[in-house]
């Protein structure tokens, strides 16, 4: 039986009302508040417009076709992303007919390099590339002051996966603020839960507006979501045409059905009441795992602890030459209720589902690929009590000693 989760909810009386609530509403499609959480999570990320889909890779998908259908990108496109993430990322450039071109990482922190990057840039053909995608991963920023001015220097476009980081400040300002856009999950392991759910930020209106249209199969009307459902349409209400002419059912552009449910909303809207608790205790636990797992920083790189980051996992890499297997270790810990997961693993030498692109970029993303290999992770959620900490250090010492 699990001791420990890698990601664990608890619903609350808070929790418990909003769902009952929404039952009692009689709306479960998206109405009031898809509209609230997506004005309040604008706010918290610090950007002017936030659009609620049904989970993180429907954002990058729908953002990444919205770049498309606003000129921002070509089909064929080349974009410049992280081989180290959950797969989402890779999958919703390819999904949105555009090609991955990989940089190694930071080892420390699993971030996209800056010199990786520049080396892809500058030994490019003009043009080559059209748009860099960073991942904040496990909550770290990415180095959002080199990333954005090689962007500028070589006129490619800058967008965010922030999937993992809700709330991460780099320099005072959260990440998913800084692209054109920003992509978000509310999976059940991360800092907001919601099951599954999605959110989009932009300050661009024009590029809101593109998505939000197409994320509900590319329908003409793009009103609010309360107004559309209220009977008042501003584009039926300025229509003056023969046809017998419904917005909702007409369509001007290319979508998909991205939309989302009041149920995620109102759990997302019910834990932003308490988000910098969460994000606290998550970084509280942080540190009491290094201090208590500190004796083992021979065999385990242990992870950096930053004030402003707000940690997905507690993230651990078996150091060369230790002795140990990533297996073996993650073997243990399972037995002893300790649930892990690995670091998601190098996506083209190391997931096969990208097999094809094994031969051209094997042994040349080193820390991807070392990372990918024996990185792992287990839980520091806001569930996690000083016992359970206890716990994990004593089957640490067990399994390492």
């Amino acid at each position: 039986m699990l001791k420990v989760r890698v990601g664990d909810f608890v619903i609350g009386e808070r929790e418990r009302a909003a769902i009952n609530a929404v039952l009692d509403s009689g709306r479960l499609s998206e109405g009031r508040n898809v509209l609230e959480f997506e004005k309040k999570w604008a706010g918290f990320i610090g950007t002017k417009y936030a659009l609620a889909v049904n989970s993180g890779t429907s954002a990058l998908i729908l953002a990444l076709a919205a770049a498309n259908q606003k000129g921002y990108l070509k089909n064929n496109a080349k974009i410049i992303t992280t081989p180290l993430t959950y797969i989402a990322t890779t999958n919703a450039i390819v999904s949105a007919n555009m090609q991955p071109v990989y940089a190694d990482i930071n080892p420390v922190t699993f971030d996209i390099d800056p010199d990786s990057v520049r080396k892809l840039l500058e030994e490019s053909k003009e043009g080559e590339y059209s748009a860099l995608l960073p991942v904040h991963l496990m909550g770290y920023p990415c180095n959002m002051d080199s990333l954005t001015k090689l962007c500028k220097e070589h006129n490619i476009l800058l967008f965010e996966d922030s999937a993992q980081a809700h709330g991460t400040l780099y320099h005072g300002k959260r990440t998913g603020s800084f692209g054109i856009f920003g992509a978000f999950s509310f999976y059940i392991a991360h800092n907001i839960q919601a099951g599954e759910l999605g959110a989009i930020t932009t300050d661009d209106y024009e590029f809101y507006k593109v998505m939000k249209k197409m994320k509900a199969n590319g329908r003409a009307c793009d009103c609010e979501i309360c107004t559309r459902s209220s009977g008042f349409c501003k584009q039926l209400a300025n229509y003056d045409g023969e046809y017998d002419f419904d917005p909702r059912f007409s369509h001007d552009m290319f979508g998909y059905n991205f939309k989302t449910m009041e149920f995620p909303a109102a759990l997302a809207l019910a834990q932003m009441e308490t988000i910098n608790d969460i994000l606290r205790k998550r970084r509280e636990n942080v540190m009491a795992l290094n201090r208590a797992l500190s004796q083992f920083s021979g065999i385990l790189q242990l992870p950096k602890f930053q004030e402003d980051i707000s940690y997905l996992a507690y993230p651990l890499v078996i150091k060369q030459n230790s002795g140990f297997t990533r297996k073996h270790i993650r073997q243990e810990l399972e037995k002893r209720g300790i649930e892990t997961r690995p670091l998601f693993g190098c996506i083209p030498t190391q997931q096969q589902a990208y097999a094809h692109l094994k031969k051209e970029y094997e042994g040349k993303l080193p820390n991807a690929e070392y990372i990918g290999a024996n990185g792992f992770y287990i839980g520091c959620h806001q569930y996690i009590s000083p016992e359970d900490i206890d716990y994990i250090a004593k089957c640490f010492e067990e399994i390492l000693s």
